[in-house]
């Protein structure tokens, strides 16, 4: 007699149930705080801002005027991106030495840090402990961005590295939407309740704390940088589950032919070596291209615009420097407080739906086509907003507005189809271990720097351009799509080390 025993598969499309657990929880430790210090500051800006007048005036005797009291505000908003240009500094050594899960975890600390401050500094009247938060979240932000990518990528099989880096735009986008919501004026926005606002994030970190230490550390940091092989074999026999001794040999002895690799080449890790290395220029330039490009591509900048019809403020869903602003710029296009509140909620749905196709578009088709036509289409979408803006400010046509409506919708579709989740992750599938924390902790200082220029320069080019000063950002777009179209090589189902060969000869290279 046969007997059918059912046996539940340990793996789904190489899913097991322990590395979708460490996704789902690194992402909503992390990635979402870093979404929720974009948006948090949105919807009590008015309640802060009276408060920071009131303490000036108490505190230190000064009564601010209203131009005064906007440098000040700018101040505690732009203060985060200093942090995370000063993190992206030292967030390659700190995820070299203590780990990608340890640089995680002091990540969170800083973040649990900010939230402390944020929720006492009402209490004990301090400016500086509010400014000084922020400071800390941008540098556990940076911190993230090199570290939790990497992390991810590191502990996927090879088949789910696509899907695992999208994590990264998934997490930003859902903390964007997170924040609006507790941000609402009877929930946490209003100003009994700022403060706790300001920290609520801190209860995912916390949550995530508890279990992170639990978590394996990268299999590959604990082979290649800690030269622990039983540490490393131990991971993955935990992250690739039962029956996967088989796949547990092959990714050893991988890890051990990329040591005895490392050992004969001396492959640089350091920041010197690396930017010395002639081989490793290109992959360099691409990943800190697509990271700048990714902010200077018109996220920021066309938030900050203020003089044109409202739907120009359905861009605001995208997930970057305009959540400070947005619901500032939607007042003053005419929406009452209740319905730029709703709409702004709205938009960051519509961010975070389309963000959630990045999985699927990942896991199906290669990185090369995606990127392209990401590119393609925000160019377009771009120069068609430019001119229809252009021609709505002087007709005030409903069709007008509409069709502009359509572009701004393609625009947003189309950064998340490629720019958006790409940037963050094609670093790890460029580079190999030694290079690519600095890698990617150069790619992050890039994307940093680019949104503190947007967020410095648009206004003063929006000034002097009109609506065409989205045409520099659709030129940065068109110039991401040549650098892909010429010297980006397709990485789905390849490792950094089947082609490194074919970016060794800097801008000589030819892709294949």
């Amino acid at each position: 007699m046969v007997s059918l025993q059912h046996v539940t598969p340990s793996r789904i499309n190489g899913w097991t149930p322990l590395l979708l657990f460490i996704c789902l929880m690194v992402t909503l430790g992390t990635t979402v705080p870093v979404g929720y210090f974009f948006g948090v500051l949105n919807a009590p800006a008015e309640i802060i801002k009276t408060w920071c007048r009131d303490i000036l005036a108490s505190e230190y005797d000064t009564i601010a005027s209203d131009g005064q009291l906007d440098i000040l505000w700018t101040s505690i908003v732009s203060i985060y991106l200093i942090g995370g240009i000063c993190g992206s500094c030292f967030s390659a050594l700190c995820s070299d030495k203590y780990g990608r899960k340890g640089c995680l975890m002091i990540s969170c600390v800083l973040l649990v840090i900010s939230g402390i401050l944020f929720t006492w500094c009402r209490e004990a009247k301090s400016l500086e402990m509010l400014m000084t938060g922020r400071f800390l979240g941008g540098i556990a932000s940076a911190l993230i961005f090199t570290a939790q990518p990497m992390y991810l990528l590191e502990a996927a099989p090879s088949e789910l590295k696509g899907s695992v880096g999208v994590f990264t735009c998934i997490g930003v986008t859902g903390g964007i939407l997170l924040a609006q919501v507790f941000t609402l004026g009877h929930l946490l926005g209003n100003e009994r309740l700022w403060p706790y606002a300001l920290s609520a994030y801190s209860l995912l970190v916390m949550a995530t704390m508890l279990v992170l230490w639990w978590f394996p550390e990268s299999p590959r940091w604990l082979y290649l940088h800690k030269n622990d092989s039983a540490a490393s074999e131990r991971a993955l026999q935990r992250l690739r589950g039962r029956d996967s001794e088989e796949e547990v040999q092959r990714e050893l002895l991988e890890m051990k032919d990329t040591m005895g690799a490392k050992a004969t080449t001396e492959a640089p890790s350091s920041l010197c070596s690396v930017l010395r290395n002639r081989e490793l220029r290109m992959p360099l330039l691409l990943v800190c291209s697509f990271q700048a490009t990714q902010q200077l591509s018109g996220v920021n900048a066309v938030g900050q615009t203020r003089s044109y019809s409202s739907v120009l403020l359905i861009i605001l869903c995208l997930p970057l420097q305009i959540f400070f602003y947005s619901l500032a710029i939607l007042t003053d296009a005419g929406f009452s407080a209740g319905a730029a509140t709703w709409l702004n909620l709205g938009i960051g749905c519509f961010n975070l739906c389309t963000s959630l196709l990045g999985p699927l578009l990942i896991h199906k088709f290669p990185r090369r086509p995606l990127m392209m036509l990401s590119c393609f289409i925000c160019a377009l979408s771009l120069f068609a907003m430019s001119f229809g803006l252009f021609y709505l400010n002087s007709s005030d046509s409903t069709v007008l507005t509409y069709f502009c409506a359509g572009f701004i919708l393609a625009f947003i579709l189309g950064f998340q189809l490629g720019l958006g989740p790409i940037a963050y992750f094609i670093g790890s599938e460029l580079l190999e271990d030694s290079p690519r924390p600095v890698a990617m902790s150069m790619g992050s200082l890039f994307s940093w720097i680019g949104n503190f220029l947007v967020g410095m320069c648009f206004p003063l080019l929006q000034s002097v351009c009109s609506s065409f000063a989205f045409l520099p950002c659709m030129c940065v777009c068109i110039y991401c799509l040549l650098l892909t179209w010429r010297y980006l090589p397709e990485t789905r189902g390849r490792e950094p080390k089947d082609v490194k060969a074919l970016m060794s000869q800097g801008l000589a290279s030819k892709r294949m």
